[in-house]
């Protein structure tokens, strides 16, 4: 008999939460192959048997928080896998239970039965984050979903299915049992109906990073616009060759990362870090680039960014942001960056305040590109795309000077790319 513990994840993170149990109690397990899914503050992680045996016992049920170190289940030894083999085979094959929902054919499949079986009295139902997220969009009660799932967790697959039924024939729908808590519950205030919902760990770190931030720094930021016609001009004439040379397309981020490394390699300070009363300049160029996902925002890193060109950067970022949004990040792809950029504007932003990223003390800020009148000269104006960029920076160890003469030269490069690609 053995024990599997949460084993040692990064040094800031201290625990996390069972998401998902992908093994079951008399589940025969190979050394190596993931027993469960663990929701941590950054990324959600798979945790291994460090030896095979036959799964005994469960110490955690899903959503249970656990720490590191702690033991979640106990497994046995390989040889009490076979065990129920004589009993099975001494049975006809069509009362034989299956061990899995893929069974053969030949064998009765099990009957879906309500998630709220598998739940003792008060507790709420077992289910995937994506099928909770489902149902709470859909309006649907998790403890009335039908799952053939032998522990009765709740899959996305079981929430489609029950939504499209409900919707093809609304008379059918199971009523709510009347022990089942509502979703939606009057206020004591007003007697009005409101939905309380729990956050996730990742945006109760993201929301306890942030206060930290708005507490710990001494942030300021500066603003400037960039006039986009060169680089929208240069896109349009090699987007095409581009993508048939790289099999990346070329956007206006790679752009940036490449403005952003030459103008920390001018002002060295906005790629620096501050440690008690020590500043720790960095001369490598780590940037984060901002992804948004239904799990909130997440800050994959680009590395040696100085290193690469445009095709390198756009396909990191393109695999990053993938991994980020099937929630296949790992933690070193976290861990690390020097520099942050967001672009609020594939949301539609026009302007905002991006807030640091700690330890880091700069951020650049991306927004829409909107044709606005543009003085030329004295007498003549012109349509231009523009786009309104914010530095925010700690005022503890950057000034005004440097901050200002750090967005200029992101600007002076992004108007004049043929200067970027000579930088690069």
């Amino acid at each position: 008999m053995a024990e599997i513990k949460v084993p040692e994840l990064a040094e800031s993170i201290t625990e996390g939460t069972i998401a998902q149990w992908l093994k079951k109690p008399g589940d025969y397990v190979e050394k190596g192959e993931s027993i469960c899914e663990l929701e941590t503050d950054k990324v959600n992680v798979e945790i291994m048997a460090e030896e095979s045996g036959v799964l005994q016992q469960l110490l955690a049920n899903e959503g249970d928080t656990v720490a590191v170190g702690q033991a979640i289940a106990v497994i046995g030894e390989g040889a009490a896998a076979p065990a129920a083999a004589p009993q099975a085979a001494s049975q006809p094959a069509a009362e034989t239970e299956p061990a899995m929902p893929d069974a053969r054919a030949d064998q009765q499949a099990p009957q879906p039965q309500p998630a709220a079986v598998a739940q003792a009295p008060g507790q709420r139902p077992i289910a995937s984050p994506a099928a909770r997220k489902m149902a709470r969009e859909k309006g649907i009660d998790l403890t009335q979903v039908p799952t053939v799932d032998p522990l009765g967790r709740v899959r996305k697959q079981d929430v489609a299915s029950f939504a499209a039924q409900s919707a093809a024939v609304p008379q059918a729908a199971p009523q709510p049992a009347p022990t089942a808590p509502s979703v939606s519950t009057p206020t004591p205030e007003s007697g009005k109906p409101v939905i309380r919902e729990k956050m996730s760990r990742r945006r109760q770190t993201i929301a306890k990073r942030l206060l930290e931030v708005t507490q710990t720094t001494a942030m300021l930021t500066t603003f400037n616009e960039i006039d986009m016609s060169a680089v929208i001009e240069l896109r349009k004439r090699k987007k095409d060759k581009f993508f048939e040379e790289h099999d990346v397309r070329l956007g206006f981020m790679s752009f940036f990362v490449k403005a952003a490394v030459a103008a920390l390699k001018k002002y060295p300070y906005v790629n620096a870090e501050i440690q008690g009363d020590e500043i720790l300049l960095k001369k490598y160029y780590d940037i984060g680039v901002a992804v948004s996902t239904d799990e909130g925002l997440v800050v994959p890193v680009v590395r040696d960014c100085d290193r690469k060109n445009f095709a390198e950067i756009e396909r990191d970022i393109a695999e990053l942001a993938a991994k980020a949004r099937s929630n296949k990040l790992s933690l070193a792809d976290l861990q690390g960056g020097t520099f942050t950029i967001t672009n609020g504007g594939v949301f539609g932003s026009l302007l905002s305040t991006p807030l640091l990223n700690g330890p880091q003390v700069g951020i650049l800020g991306m927004h829409s590109i909107k044709l606005r009148p543009v003085a030329i000269d004295e007498e003549r104006i012109e349509n231009r795309p523009m786009m309104y960029v914010a530095l925010s920076y700690d005022h503890r160890i950057i000034d005004g000077k440097e901050a200002v003469g750090f967005l200029k030269t992101v600007k002076d490069l992004i108007e004049n790319p043929e200067d970027l690609l000579l930088e690069s």
